[in-house]
């Protein structure tokens, strides 16, 4: 997004998702000072109506040639300040689907004075404006993209200014003991000896309360992105009827031929409020299909990138070499469970045809896909690897970019411990401490410039 001033430019956008036969209704959004002007040029409304703040008007956007219709519209008028931008807004409420939005948004921009929205342009005059603070227009972003209540709920908390407060008052901590440290430097004769345990004891709890929101931001993150599960073994071991089992539909091809799966397939659950996707993987083996070898090498990546590794071996025939190689292959630093599948199929030498050391390990399970037994154990596992106890009590998470700045602050906080204990002069507790608190400042947005704000605001969407 290039650098602008917000309210130089009238800018248009649709503001919903439009697909073919999809959506009763679309709304179209036009932002700035000839709004008004240019949403009066292009639609007919029948009598005298007065285009006044806050008022919804019935009518038709026309062609050019004002005599031929597009689409029957209401029209939504909202004028500055008092609107989502801060700007005179008006929102065009026509039919869903896609020609006659995109052939109304097309009449706009014919208009030489409205150009197309850049993402997240809106919201980003609305903060510029004074209308939202960064960390609620990134929450707004955040509640559209929630795939789970729990996220949604984390979402709202931010546009409700949680975050901002939480945060602001850390920073106002922070500056309380930067003015006094810095009115000994200037006025040490005049004032009090300050209280160097006060000031101390005063970081140590700040710190305290930081590392208390980063490590709800790690909780959160799982909210937000979910977990990553990598369904893997050797063919026919039965991942494709997990999937199916686990997902309560037959999203997976399920034959008694090793090898059907041939491409990884994916599917997501949310558990306790933490969306799960489990991605069926093609089994590891040896083989000369060019095809089948396609999926292992994708299947390979995938185990790279997930947060868990379910390594599912068939019970009712034992632990083989081939499982053993498996385990052997899958990445060091991403955990596992064992899932012994078939269950059902089970006789009495199955579990002397499995190792000790398999039968012994903290994280095995065994399930039949079949019949659903031993299913909740492994629900319970993976609740415990999301760690969804920890979420119940949740009320705030900072995204990436502002978990970066708060760690940021965290090791600025953490430099002043040096000073401390070198017992250097004042001058020295200031350095870090006004790092400290110009993070804080870029992750509200109080102390941020604007190409840092063109870049969060183009990874939103077109039209919000």
């Amino acid at each position: 997004m290039n650098s602008f001033s917000p309210t130089e430019d009238t800018i248009a956008a649709i503001a919903t998702a439009v697909s073919p036969g999809q959506g009763s209704i679309a709304v179209i959004r036009i932002s700035g000072s000839s709004a008004i002007k240019i949403s009066q040029g292009i639609v007919h409304i029948p009598g005298t109506h007065n285009w006044n703040t806050h008022k919804v008007l019935y009518g038709h956007v026309t062609e050019v040639n004002q005599e031929t219709y597009i689409d029957e519209v209401l029209i939504l008028i909202m004028k500055g300040p008092r609107s989502f931008t801060g700007e005179d807004i008006v929102e065009i409420h026509c039919h869903g689907g896609i020609i006659a939005v995109q052939r109304i948004l097309g009449r706009i921009l014919k208009n030489p004075n409205v150009r197309r929205a850049e993402p997240g342009e809106f919201s980003q005059r609305a903060v510029l404006n004074g209308r939202l603070s960064l960390t609620q227009a990134e929450s707004i972003s955040e509640l559209i993209s929630a795939r789970s209540q729990k996220a949604a709920e984390l979402a709202i908390n931010g546009i409700e200014g949680n975050i901002q407060t939480t945060i602001q008052s850390i920073r106002h901590r922070l500056l309380e003991q930067l003015s006094e440290i810095e009115a000994r430097i200037d006025f040490e004769e005049d004032l009090p000896v300050l209280d160097e345990k006060h000031v101390k004891n005063e970081i140590v709890a700040i710190k305290k309360d930081l590392n208390e929101l980063i490590e709800n931001a790690k909780r959160g993150s799982w909210i937000r992105s979910g977990l990553k599960v990598a369904l893997i073994g050797k063919p026919n071991v039965g991942k494709s009827s997990l999937l199916n089992r686990l997902c309560k539909q037959e999203k997976a091809i399920v034959t008694d031929l090793p090898g059907t799966t041939r491409d990884l397939l994916e599917s997501e659950i949310v558990l306790e409020g933490i969306p799960v996707t489990f991605i069926d993987t093609a089994g590891l083996r040896e083989t000369n299909n060019i095809i089948e070898k396609i999926g292992i090498s994708r299947t390979k990546k995938t185990l790279i990138q997930a947060d868990l590794i379910i390594l599912i071996f068939d019970l009712s025939k034992g632990w083989t070499r081939e499982d053993e190689s498996i385990l052997k292959q899958l990445p060091i630093n991403i955990p596992f469970l064992i899932v012994g599948n078939k269950s059902d199929l089970k006789n009495n030498q199955s579990f002397e045809k499995v190792p000790k050391y398999i039968l012994e390990k903290d994280h095995l399970v065994m399930i039949s896909a079949k019949t659903g037994s031993g299913e909740d154990d492994l629900i319970n596992y993976l609740l415990k690897i999301c760690d969804s106890s920890q979420t119940h009590g949740l009320h705030i998470a900072l995204n990436d970019r502002q978990l970066d700045l708060a760690k940021s602050t965290m090791e600025s906080l953490e430099n002043i411990n040096k000073v401390f204990d070198e017992k250097l002069p004042w001058d020295f507790w200031t350095i870090d401490l006004r790092q400290a608190i110009n993070y804080l400042g870029e992750l509200t947005g109080e102390d941020i410039t604007e190409s840092l704000l063109d870049n969060i605001f183009s990874k939103f969407c077109i039209g919000k």
